[in-house]
């Protein structure tokens, strides 16, 4: 009968430890070669293994080396030293997988059952592809202006904003974004009220958290931003679509009948199909909220980027103490890797809230916030936007001509007043996932609108074309090809 020290010195010497400089240092080698044998149940525990010495030899390495990798054994707890010498310990075994699992199979994880209501979004692509919605112009961006302000951000505050900051944000940036938002947006804010989240999806999550329990109702638009949608997923709520028309989301008295706990609206420019929502819709949507004991969420999507007239007032600050939640992030008017959005409590629920806050959130990107306020407070970001709204305008007039040049199938514009994007509404007879697919091969990112609706209609068809990250020069070869696209994919 095989021994357990002669069954590890074959096995180990059946597969020879790599000697070579460049390899895996020979220590971590041995222990990793043990531990499978442990594992895998080629050495039984009680096994003894061989004595250092014996086992050095028969693998010409070093007995320092053996030692090594037997004392990090020891100390993971796989064996045990006694004097006797070092046994393997004994330990629990996973239950072997079920007979109807394919050899090699895993079993499928639990996870929990919301995330299966979390539909996939459309194949992501690079930042670089063309006519990807929702990514601002990188290459416009002012970054030398950037750098001296994060520079002087890390000489100003040196190390000691390595360490946790203020968990809802720094006071600086707080203070700035409270003064931009009430010139800017006309949003009523003290500097307090404003939330540093990582983007806008974690102030969405913030507010589902903060504000509900499972199985409590929103509102969302639909079509409508995938984010939201998932953040209402995640925290286990009912999710009630309301459809939307060129005046923005249409809430009935019927509807209100069963009021939500939140209603989530893009009012400054509904995304995708770019409606303004009417301030009799805006004043009815806040009074009903009122008087139900609902929360609106305000997600003021890209709506710095107004190319006809000044930005429209945000619904926030239309009327005093409105039971508003109001949401914003830099990922568009600065760019996407920043990670820094924003939520603006309403003040009612700023005392409820303080406490859970600090604990649920951990203070980070210090140098980057504080950056961000200098950068506001200079001047540069209200440059920088000055310099966006020009470029957008034009690049979306120049996409505009090109559609209307080349797009040779039934289409109509919308949202053509702010953003970064125009959709394109397409008959039924013409797939927008197809053509969108098709168009990914060819390095085009259009999403099909019928993507953005959880109850799909004919008439939810068409496809999103982000204009922001794309030169004005690609229109007309980019609107060439989609209309070929759309012809090949068209239903007879």
């Amino acid at each position: 009968m095989t021994t357990a020290p002669a069954r590890l010195q074959q096995a180990l010497l059946e597969a020879p430890l790599d000697k070579d400089s460049g390899a895996t240092p020979m220590q971590r080698q041995l222990h990793h070669r043990i531990k499978e044998a442990i594992l895998d149940g080629r050495l039984a525990p009680g096994s003894r293994l061989p004595g250092s010495r014996a086992l050095a030899e028969a693998l010409s390495i070093s007995r320092n080396t053996v030692t090594a990798a037997y004392d990090l054994l020891a100390a993971e707890g796989y064996v045990a030293p006694d004097r006797q010498g070092t046994r393997v310990a004994t330990l629990s075994r996973p239950a072997p997988p079920h007979r109807h699992l394919q050899r090699g199979a895993s079993p499928a994880p639990a996870v929990a059952l919301r995330l299966n209501r979390i539909p996939a979004s459309p194949p992501r692509t690079d930042a670089s592809a063309t006519l990807r919605p929702g990514v601002p112009a990188l290459s416009h961006f002012p970054l030398a202006a950037w750098r001296r302000a994060v520079d002087r951000a890390i000489r100003r505050s040196g190390p000691s904003a390595l360490g946790y900051g203020d968990p809802l944000g720094e006071p600086a940036l707080r203070a700035s974004i409270a003064r931009h938002l009430g010139i800017a947006r006309g949003v009523r804010c003290e500097a307090e009220q404003v939330i540093i989240t990582e983007g806008a999806q974690e102030a969405l999550a913030l507010c589902v958290r903060l504000l509900t329990n499972p199985g409590d109702t929103a509102w969302v638009e639909d079509p409508g931003y995938r984010g939201a949608k998932a953040a209402m997923h995640a925290g286990d709520l009912h999710i009630a679509p309301l459809r939307i028309d060129g005046d923005g989301v249409i809430a009935t008295e019927d509807d209100w009948k069963s009021p939500p706990r939140l209603v989530y609206t893009t009012p400054s420019h509904q995304y995708p199909a770019g409606a303004v929502l009417t301030v009799a819709r805006r004043l009815e949507l806040i009074a009903q909220a009122r008087r139900h004991g609902a929360w609106i969420i305000e997600d003021d999507y890209d709506s710095e980027f107004r190319h006809a007239g000044e930005p429209i007032g945000a619904m926030q600050g239309l009327v005093a103490q409105a039971p508003v939640l109001y949401v914003g992030t830099f990922s568009k008017t600065m760019f996407p890797s920043l990670r820094l959005g924003f939520l603006v409590l309403p003040a009612a629920l700023l005392a409820e809230m303080q406490t859970p806050l600090e604990e649920m959130l951990r203070g980070g990107h210090r140098y980057e916030q504080l950056a961000l306020s200098e950068f506001i407070e200079s001047g540069q970001f209200s440059r920088h936007l000055g310099r966006m709204r020009r470029l957008y305008r034009d690049r979306q007039q120049a996409l505009r001509e090109a559609i209307a040049r080349h797009l040779q199938v039934p289409h109509m514009i919308e949202g053509g007043h702010c953003g970064l994007h125009l959709t394109v509404r397409l008959p039924a007879s013409y797939p927008d996932r197809k053509i969108a697919a098709a168009a990914r091969r060819y390095g085009i990112s259009p999403y099909p609108l019928s993507g953005f609706a959880l109850q799909p209609r004919p008439e939810d068809n068409g496809l999103v074309l982000g204009y922001g990250n794309t030169s004005a020069e690609l229109f007309e070869p980019l609107m060439r090809r989609l209309s070929q696209l759309a012809r090949a994919a068209q239903i007879s």
